[in-house]
């Protein structure tokens, strides 16, 4: 194809950056999406693996792939280790219900450590979440739950509560393959305790 003088077509994937929880909470969270699922009719969330998004979808040079995955790396492999809290339910109204994330300094300032270093160093712009702060959380419903099933849900699930406390070691790169997304890639965060 080269040598005919014919380029190879450009193509992009889409690609996002999350803290996918090591089991059991893992397998808790995923064990309550297929509940959504069966109990709800809201089976969206189910397309991704339970994680806690750092950086929303973006879309990347697939021939480029190396070059992502060896900024990533090389990101994490300073960013230090730490404990999260997942605890109890909440939710955006009309849709949207969550496990929720336990306020957490070391969190919020790796989301915005990498928020930045993506602008700075890979030339993504979209992560602005129309503004928005940063709230961590792991999603089980969202767009395909109707608004009554979103109040019968609620009803249920702020009366439930779940708790599970974790060591975050690794973040994912997930990538779509059209129909579903997978983790495509995780990259160790360092292990070293910081010295006080």
């Amino acid at each position: 194809m080269e040598k005919l003088g014919l380029k190879r077509p450009k193509v992009y994937k889409e690609y996002f950056i999350a803290i996918v929880p090591p089991d059991p909470a893992r397998e808790e969270a995923q064990k309550l999406k297929e509940y959504f699922k069966d109990r709800y009719n809201s089976k969206a969330s189910l397309n991704s693996p339970p994680h806690i998004t750092l950086h929303m979808p973006f879309r990347w040079l697939e021939s480029k792939e190396a070059v992502l995955t060896d900024s990533l790396k090389e990101f994490f492999s300073v960013s230090t280790a730490f404990e999260l809290s997942l605890r109890n339910f909440s939710g955006f109204p009309p849709r949207v219900i969550f496990i929720g994330v336990e306020e957490n300094m070391t969190l919020n300032n790796l989301q915005r450590q990498l928020r930045d270093f993506c602008k700075r160093s890979l030339n993504l712009f979209n992560a602005n979440y129309r503004e928005l702060p940063f709230h961590a959380h792991l999603t089980l419903a969202f767009r395909d739950l109707k608004k009554d099933k979103y109040e019968q849900a609620w009803e249920e699930f702020s009366l439930r509560q779940f708790h599970y406390d974790l060591q975050v070691e690794k973040a994912a790169l997930l990538k779509h393959d059209g129909k579903v997304w997978h983790v495509y890639k995780e990259f160790q965060l360092n292990l070293t305790k910081e010295i006080h």
